[in-house]
């Protein structure tokens, strides 16, 4: 826990922990109640879980396997914050 903080940077970083709040109030006085409070992804997920024993494991078990998923997980991570663009826009005076 020593880098803990340094973690959740990364995370926020790279997409796998995005930060978004929704409060349907703000709709009331017609304000976007979807705020996407981070940035989009800016670093490669592998910054991230490759400093988490739990997924550097699978990296020296199953290399191949942890490769495709790291894929995977990528794809999947760009996938969600362009859905969650595309979501805040749906909220936005036309």
């Amino acid at each position: 826990m020593i880098h803990g903080l340094e973690q959740q940077k990364l995370a926020v970083q790279s997409g796998y922990w995005p930060l978004i709040r929704f409060n349907p109030d703000l709709a009331k006085e017609g304000k976007n109640p979807l705020q996407l409070d981070s940035k989009a992804p800016s670093i490669p997920l592998e910054e991230y879980i490759y400093n988490e024993n739990r997924y550097k494991m699978l990296t020296r078990t199953m290399p191949e396997v942890a490769k495709k998923l790291l894929k995977e997980a990528q794809e999947g991570v760009l996938k969600r914050w362009k859905m969650y663009e595309r979501l805040a826009l749906t909220f936005e005076k036309k």
